[in-house]
C-alpha cells in the first residue's frame, strides 16, 4: 500500500510540475529571445536620433549566446541573463497574497531573467575582478504573466503579478527604463583608505591590465533601493 502511494505521488508530480516547469521554461526562452530582438530595434531606434556621431556614445547590441546578450550605450554595458532553471518563491514572499497564486500553485512558479550594469571599461582591459551590479530581474511564469523587481520600474511590481501578461511593449520600456537608470548614475570615488597600499603584483597587473577593481558603487554601500512591490 505505502508502495503504490509512493508511486501515485511520483506519478502525479510528473503528471503536474514537471510539465509545469518546463513550460515555465519554454515561456521564458521565448521571452528572452524576444529581449535579443528588441535590443536590435532600440540599437537602430536610438541611433538614428542621436546627434553625435562619436561611434563611442552609440548603442550597440550583441548576442553572446543562447542565455546571453548585451547592450552597450556610451561607457555602460547592461547584460541580460536568463536562467535556465524554474524557481518557486519562499513563504514569506509576497507573491502569495494574490489570488491569482492561490488559485494554483503552478502559477508560482517562475523564470528569471537577470539586468546587470557593467563598465565598458571593465570589458575593454579585461579587468575580470570588476562588479557588475543587478539593475533589475524579470519573473515569467507558464502563460507570460509576470512581474519585476527593479530600480524605477513602477507599476510592475509583485503586486501586479497575475494582471496582465507581458507583451513586446512592456518588455522594452522594462529595459529602456534598466537602460535609463544605468545611465544616469555616474562612477563613484573609491574611499581614499581603500586606495592607500598596492602590492607590486597589482602595479604588474595595472600596467598589463590598465585598471584598478571598479564598479559604480565600489567601496560604498549599496542598498536595494526601488525594488518595487
Amino acid at each position: 500500500m505505502e508502495k503504490n502511494s509512493v508511486k501515485k505521488q511520483i506519478t502525479e508530480l510528473l503528471n503536474t510540475k514537471a510539465p509545469a516547469k518546463l513550460g515555465v521554461f519554454d515561456k521564458t526562452k521565448e521571452v528572452f529571445t524576444e529581449l535579443k530582438s528588441i535590443l536590435k530595434e532600440i540599437e537602430k531606434e536610438y541611433n538614428e536620433i542621436l546627434t553625435t556621431e562619436d561611434e563611442r556614445v552609440r548603442f550597440k547590441s550583441k548576442d553572446r549566446g543562447e542565455y546571453v546578450a548585451q547592450l552597450k550605450v556610451a561607457g555602460d554595458v547592461l547584460i541580460f541573463n536568463m536562467h535556465t532553471n524554474t524557481f518557486q518563491f519562499d513563504r514569506d514572499h509576497e507573491i502569495w497574497k494574490h489570488p491569482y497564486s492561490k488559485e494554483d500553485v503552478t502559477n508560482t512558479y517562475c523564470g528569471v531573467i537577470y539586468f546587470y550594469n557593467f563598465l565598458f571599461d571593465s570589458f575593454k582591459y579585461k579587468r575580470y575582478d570588476d562588479i557588475g551590479y543587478l539593475v533589475a530581474r524579470l519573473f515569467v511564469n507558464k502563460d507570460g504573466h509576470f512581474f519585476v523587481e527593479g530600480k524605477r520600474q513602477k507599476g510592475i511590481g509583485v503586486n501586479s503579478f497575475g494582471k496582465k501578461k507581458l507583451d513586446r511593449r512592456t518588455l522594452k520600456k522594462i529595459i529602456e527604463v534598466a537602460v535609463f537608470y544605468s545611465l544616469s548614475f555616474d562612477l563613484l570615488v573609491p574611499p581614499y583608505d581603500d586606495m592607500i597600499m598596492m602590492t607590486l603584483m597589482q602595479v604588474e597587473q595595472e600596467i598589463l591590465q590598465s585598471g584598478i577593481k571598479t564598479g559604480k558603487r565600489l567601496g560604498f554601500q549599496y542598498k536595494s533601493d526601488d525594488v518595487q512591490g
